[in-house]
């Protein structure tokens, strides 16, 4: 069995109210809403100043800025996003933000970051 195939879904319903948020690095916590093996949504909370480390994975990443304001790095590429923008992080590319204003971003990933679930990263998607 794959990895991500033993990976339980969630309920189907998340109560933020009831979702414990966990401590990633200074001023930066998150909080992982649902999940199946398949997709995963979590949301992470930014201070000012804190900081997403550049970073990179075999996931396809899909983000909404749900508020605030970020200096978002993808590959080359550096960009101000606010409250209402988006972005997609195709597989292994480099990324990672500066908060700038205190805010939240919703994040999408496929398949589950199993990372996030106590597994150890994989360096390479496993169906391939």
């Amino acid at each position: 069995m794959k990895l991500h195939d033993s990976i339980q879904p969630t309920p189907e319903y998340h109560f933020d109210a009831d979702t414990p948020w966990e401590e990633v690095a200074p001023g930066l916590t998150r909080q992982i809403m649902g999940y199946d093996g398949k997709i995963m949504i979590v949301k992470a909370k930014f201070e000012t100043g804190a900081v997403g480390n550049l970073h990179k994975h075999y996931h396809s990443q899909v983000t909404y800025v749900e508020s605030g304001e970020f200096e978002m790095t993808i590959g080359d590429d550096i960009r101000i996003i606010k409250a209402g923008d988006s972005y997609y992080i195709p597989p292994m590319v480099m990324h990672g933000c500066v908060c700038k204003v205190p805010g939240i971003l919703v994040d999408v990933f496929s398949p589950a970051r199993e990372d996030f679930l106590g597994h150890e990263m994989l360096d390479k998607d496993p169906s391939k």
